[in-house]
């Protein structure tokens, strides 16, 4: 009896089929999984110095305003067009020898005030609200009959910012906390 040898073809469609099950397995666990821890840091990181920017403009605003807001166009249009934030971002502290920029640049290497809007990991905007406090007092005469009712109402005084993320839940600030006032939560 003569034994017959497998044709080479066989075997060199083997030895490709092995080679591109090794490809495909390193790929799958060593490569894609670097490439989504990469990008869930790089989307923490610039988010948070996203944050950051837009807490130190609310920070600005208040002082320029004496209120917080929580409409986003318009504290980033305040970035961008008003002097006092523009001759702070050029300007120079000759006493600590530091720039007076008090906007971190993004992990591009520069500060975009349109960059500000969104949330880098899925593109929505940032959350902001401010809160509101409403304070009543009842005036009320000798007879026991109310004469009058003060309403003051306080709009501004404490602010939020967060990540529209449901899987990141970073904030800046508190809606009802002074204590928390301009503090983020991974500090």
């Amino acid at each position: 009896m003569s034994s017959k040898s497998e044709p080479w073809y066989v075997h060199a469609i083997l030895y490709v089929i092995i080679i591109a099950l090794v490809y495909v397995l390193i790929h799958v666990a060593i490569v894609e999984p670097t490439n989504v821890i990469e990008r869930r840091t790089y989307i923490k990181n610039e988010s948070r110095l996203r944050m950051s920017n837009l807490k130190e403009a609310q920070i600005l605003w208040e002082r320029n305003y004496g209120k917080f807001t929580d409409n986003l166009d318009s504290l980033i249009n305040f970035i961008k067009t008003d002097t006092t934030v523009a001759n702070l971002i050029a300007g120079f502290d000759s006493v600590r020898m530091r720039s007076t920029n008090p906007f971190d640049p993004l992990l591009n290497g520069e500060f975009i005030p349109d960059s500000l809007y969104y949330y880098p990991g899925n593109g929505l905007r940032y959350i902001m609200k401010v809160d509101t406090s409403i304070i009543m007092d009842t005036i009320i005469n000798r007879r026991g009959r109310i004469v009058n009712i003060d309403t003051l109402v306080t709009i501004g005084s404490r602010y939020l910012i967060e990540t529209p993320d449901t899987n990141n839940k970073d904030r800046i600030g508190d809606l009802f906390s002074d204590a928390l006032k301009n503090t983020a939560s991974w500090e």
